[in-house]
């Protein structure tokens, strides 16, 4: 969570979303300007050209000040802010969608590790067990009690479990790397990872999975929060045909003046602004606005589907990576004791080197699929418990 950049970055734009809120909530404070304003002009000087206004200018020097103050539009204002403040949460949420993607990276990579480190162990017994069969045929080999053939079948066995131990090698040092970098850090490091218990079977009924990721999966929250934020900004931009009231006032002194100025002066006022006609611009806003809002709320409505595609499908894998438990454990069982009577059986001479192989084959298989079955529903839950909002 400290390190991650990806919610630093979730972090950053939720902030940002934050500071527009004050941005457009500004407006109802007052804004107040200091002036120094110094004029010289020659003798009975007049603007002639470039504007309608008081074309008089005086020999002056003065200073004042300017406050103006929004009254009201009429409701528009009151909308924006509101879509503002919405999109801010929205945005909020999405710091734990992203707090939520960075976990199940986590809790992925954690049992990853885990299932590498435990075929590992398989990898090294099964080298050892066959280094040791290896070696016993090669000596009975060499005092006429077996084949060639049979010391072949037992060194291709051995190379097997050579290069098996080479490939879980590896992935346990890719593992390490996947994991080191769901926890934010650049480089590779090893961790000594604690076993956690089996969680309990999934939960029964797939009405209450569905309903509790539409309750709080977090993207579903900031995309509501962005629908409703698209429906005030169009009630706003409907609101662009009101009117407009600020109030203003204005005080100041004048040390220096023509004499036709006084030594001071102050006045205050309101200005109502009316909006006539600017081109079809107010209604090609309003309709840019509301087609956004029904652009939304397809949108939530096309990630509600894909919630609900995506529920169903962690809850079957979670339900069929519960039923493997049982399963793989059987399987071990079954594959140990085919293992011991092949063994047996060719020790006294009752079969080949054939049934052998192919019973420490089937006994490797069964520790890996057995070994793989308990992380793999670890797993699979994490990302039942991530798919309904409920990963923490």
């Amino acid at each position: 969570m400290q390190n991650h950049p990806q919610i630093q970055i979730a972090q950053h734009r939720a902030t940002s979303a934050a500071a527009q809120v004050q941005e457009v909530q500004s407006i109802y404070y007052p804004q107040a300007t200091g002036n120094l304003t110094g004029v010289e002009a020659e003798t009975d000087s007049r603007i002639a050209a470039g504007a309608l206004n008081n074309p008089i200018i005086y020999d002056r020097f003065a200073t004042g000040a300017y406050v103006t103050q929004f009254l009201t539009d009429f409701g528009r204002t009151h909308e924006l802010v509101k879509s503002s403040s919405l999109h801010a949460r929205a945005s909020q949420e999405s710091v734990e969608t992203s707090r939520a993607d960075v976990l199940l990276q986590v809790h992925e990579t954690y049992f990853a590790v885990l299932k590498s480190q435990a075929l590992l162990t398989v990898a090294e017994e099964t080298v050892k067990d066959r280094q040791l069969i290896a070696d016993q045929i090669g000596l009975l080999a060499q005092n006429k009690l077996k084949s060639g053939l049979d010391v072949a079948f037992a060194n291709v066995d051995l190379s097997q479990a050579q290069l098996l131990l080479i490939q879980a090698q590896n992935d346990v040092q890719a593992s390490f790397a996947q994991l080191s970098a769901a926890l934010g850090y650049r480089e590779p490091r090893s961790f000594a990872l604690s076993e956690n218990p089996l969680p309990p079977a999934p939960p029964a009924d797939f009405v209450d999975v569905l309903q509790a990721a539409f309750q709080n999966r977090p993207e579903l929250i900031s995309l509501r929060f962005d629908v409703d934020a698209a429906h005030s900004y169009a009630v706003a931009e409907r609101d662009l045909w009101f009117p407009t009231l600020n109030g203003a006032g204005a005080a100041g002194v004048i040390p220096y003046r023509q004499d036709q100025l006084g030594s001071r002066y102050a006045a205050a006022g309101f200005d109502l602004s009316i909006p006539i006609f600017n081109g079809h611009l107010f209604g090609s806003l309003r309709t840019q606005a509301k087609e956004e809002y029904r652009a939304q709320q397809q949108s939530l409505r096309d990630l509600e589907d894909r919630v609900a595609r995506d529920v169903r499908t962690a809850w079957l894998n979670a339900n069929s990576a519960f039923q493997r438990l049982a399963v793989t454990e059987e399987l071990l069982r079954e594959a140990t004791l085919a293992d011991d009577l092949a063994a047996s059986r060719y020790r006294m001479g009752l079969s080949s080197i054939v049934e052998l192989t192919q019973a420490e084959l089937n006994m490797t298989q069964a520790q890996i699929v057995e070994a793989s079955a308990k992380y793999d529903y670890q797993a699979r839950i994490s990302e039942l418990l991530y798919q309904q909002g409920l990963l923490r």
